[in-house]
């Protein structure tokens, strides 16, 4: 038998995750993008080690693609837009958190809500990487390739500018920002990464 627990935060509690971000964005002010991939990855493989939630496990199977998204040689984001990702990656490099990962069941609901909270305000650069995993898998098993040796096909550089484009149109168009409800987290929608290929590193069992 399942049991579904709804979790309402109030803007006390968005502060609080704001803060922390903040705080963890000053402690990595020095590292590279690689260290910062790197210390987010760690968190991905430490949790595999243990039993997690469907609740959270599907909510590292959300920062595993925000991972690949910085890494993925074929999606190549445009430095600012990169640093967007970085920036929310950053949190995943403190080992302070509120609840310790090492608590059984609850270990990573802490890091589930801030990946949430990342992937809402990253909505519209987590939509556009979706439909480029999507466009990248179907058109490389159309020209009988593998899809994680594509790179930086030619035949893949005209879709990949066309969501890149349709992704910053979008973010321009809507003003404002943070995590109320204009920054999409009051919205319904649920984000779940397609089967596609990516080069991730979180396998949910």
């Amino acid at each position: 038998m399942s049991l579904s627990v709804a979790i309402e935060l109030s803007d006390k509690d968005l502060e609080h995750f704001t803060t922390a971000l903040n705080a963890a964005r000053e402690a990595a002010a020095h590292k590279t993008p690689e260290e910062i991939i790197a210390a987010a990855s760690g968190l991905l493989i430490e949790a595999q080690k243990v039993h997690v939630p469907d609740f959270v496990g599907a909510r590292l199977a959300q920062l595993d693609t925000l991972i690949a998204m910085a890494r993925d040689e074929g999606f190549h984001l445009p430095e600012e837009d990169r640093q967007r990702v970085l920036s929310a990656l950053v949190y995943f490099n403190d080992p302070k958190d509120v609840i310790p990962d090492a608590v059984p069941v609850l270990g990573y609901l802490d890091d589930a809500i801030m990946i949430e909270l990342c992937v809402r305000d990253l909505r519209h650069e987590f939509d556009s990487y979706e439909d480029f995993c999507d466009y990248r898998q179907a058109e490389a098993i159309r020209r009988g390739q593998d899809p994680s040796t594509v790179g930086r096909a030619d035949w893949l550089e005209s879709r990949r500018d066309e969501l890149i484009e349709r992704m910053h149109n979008r973010r321009e168009r809507e003003f404002g920002g943070g995590y109320g409800s204009s920054s999409g987290y009051a919205s319904k929608r649920s984000y779940v990464a397609s089967a596609s290929w990516r080069p991730g590193i979180f396998k949910t069992s």
